[in-house]
């Protein structure tokens, strides 16, 4: 007598195409910016009223000029703190992160993925003809992910 397969019949499985899983379609749009003259308390507060980690910070003209978090204004207000120097005079563009890695929104999520493991951020902009057009994050990821759960990555 042969050996049963107790897995039972095996449905088939949607394929996932790799090029319709590209950044630009999982990406948040509606950013909240920061501006660089911006005070670093007033984005303390954005940041706890909003339960975001930090933002893009842009120019007049939307191009992205840094990103501030919240590790960057906990190191400004503990600097403070420590010289008892006054807050309101700090600025987001003495705080922020000047030299900021962007991703291609065309990237497919997978990618994108490795380029957060290897990266080690929570966040990438978007930027397109010199505009911030968009953020993808690690939530954003796992968001794609889980809507994909149940599908056959590999063609």
């Amino acid at each position: 007598m042969g050996i049963k397969s107790f897995e039972g019949s095996r449905k088939g499985q949607q394929q996932v195409d790799d090029t319709s899983l590209q950044v630009k379609d999982y990406m948040t749009k509606d950013l909240i910016t920061f501006k660089p003259t911006q005070s670093v308390e007033e984005v303390v507060e954005i940041l706890i009223k909003h339960k975001i980690s930090g933002g893009p910070v842009v120019n007049e003209n939307n191009e992205l000029i840094g990103i501030i978090s919240e590790g960057d204004c906990i190191k400004q207000i503990s600097e403070s703190r420590y010289y008892n120097s006054p807050t309101q005079d700090s600025h987001v563009e003495n705080h922020m992160v000047k030299n900021v890695e962007t991703i291609d929104g065309n990237l497919n999520i997978f990618d994108a993925a490795n380029k957060f493991l290897s990266a080690k951020r929570r966040r990438f902009p978007i930027i397109e003809d010199g505009k911030l057009i968009g953020q993808i994050s690690q939530k954003d990821i796992l968001k794609a992910a889980m809507q994909l759960k149940g599908h056959n990555w590999k063609p």
